[in-house]
């Protein structure tokens, strides 16, 4: 029986990732704009309004919900490079989907507006030495968390997300 809330694997970070490793996770933050592009071209308003599963948010609010969580990340790691483990701002996730943009708006823009954000996070990211990924920033909800860790859970949540869109373009034909 498929999982629909985890199209793919759940989320597991690595205690240790290689230099390698690393430019695979930059790559996929690099990716998942087009990979979303992809996953919402051609989809109607009906459509784009459909929950990925029952209970879930709809493929527009999924859409909308990825650069929300993607430019708290961004922000969070140039707080991390700057700041001697700051602590950051969270946010409620479930709130920000049920507001009116997150509902209705143009999901357009929030591809557009992952593709900006993605392309200074990559050059951010590229530029970065290996002790950098090593900075911690503490949630308050979470602990402290290293940017090595992040790095890899960000680049799991967008294709995590754009799995959603997709799993369910595959099971409504």
């Amino acid at each position: 029986m498929e999982d629909l809330s985890h199209p793919i694997e759940r989320f597991k970070p690595e205690s240790e990732v290689s230099n390698e490793r690393r430019l695979e996770l930059i790559q996929q933050i690099s990716a998942a704009p087009a990979a979303l592009r992809e996953a919402v071209k051609g989809l109607s308003p009906e459509q784009l309004d459909t929950p990925y599963r029952p209970g879930g948010w709809t493929v527009r609010q999924v859409a909308h919900h990825i650069p929300d969580s993607h430019m708290n990340a961004y922000i969070r790691f140039r707080l991390a490079l700057t700041e001697d483990q700051p602590t950051i701002k969270p946010y409620k996730q479930p709130l920000w989907a049920e507001l009116p943009d997150a509902k209705s708006a143009d999901v357009e823009m929030s591809v557009v507006l992952l593709d900006g954000l993605h392309r200074r996070w990559v050059s951010l990211l590229k530029s970065m030495k290996p002790e950098d990924f090593k900075r911690t920033y503490n949630h308050p909800e979470s602990g402290v968390q290293s940017l090595e860790s992040v790095l890899q859970l960000y680049a799991w949540h967008g294709r995590h997300h754009v799995a959603h869109i997709t799993s369910l373009r595959k099971r409504m034909g």
